[in-house]
């Protein structure tokens, strides 16, 4: 006894390729982000072992476009600390696209417990 089932989204092959694209570009464009950052750092003679500002989500934007240094190395430490949640978003939207329920739940439950760790960094500092 068998069943078809009909597929209407992404292949199984496809949506994992998709995805491995995703950590991909994630990974190399927050690199080239950091690589800015630190060539800007050495440009402005300053030592990287000096430590550096604290991270602040509200004065990123503007850091990035006076070109400082701690901008860049903060954007890219975000980049990548946010690809693997790119990532998982993009598998919720294949499993919900091949109709996978269970695995959409997953998803969005990793989704909520990496979305609560955010807001709970940034309350606590």
């Amino acid at each position: 006894m068998t069943t078809d089932r009909r597929r209407t989204g992404p292949s199984e092959d496809s949506l994992e390729s998709s995805l491995a694209r995703v950590l991909q570009a994630g990974t190399y464009v927050s690199i080239a982000i950091i690589a800015i950052g630190s060539i800007l750092l050495l440009a402005g003679g300053i030592s990287p072992l000096a430590g550096g500002p604290a991270f602040q989500p509200g004065d990123l934007i503007a850091d990035v476009l006076a070109a400082r240094p701690a901008g860049f190395l903060w954007l890219g430490i975000v980049v990548m600390m946010a690809t693997p949640s790119l990532r998982v978003i993009g598998a919720l939207i294949g499993f919900w696209r091949r109709g996978e329920r269970t695995m959409v739940a997953v998803a969005a439950l990793v989704l909520a417990v990496v979305g609560a760790g955010v807001v709970i960094g940034l309350l606590t500092g």
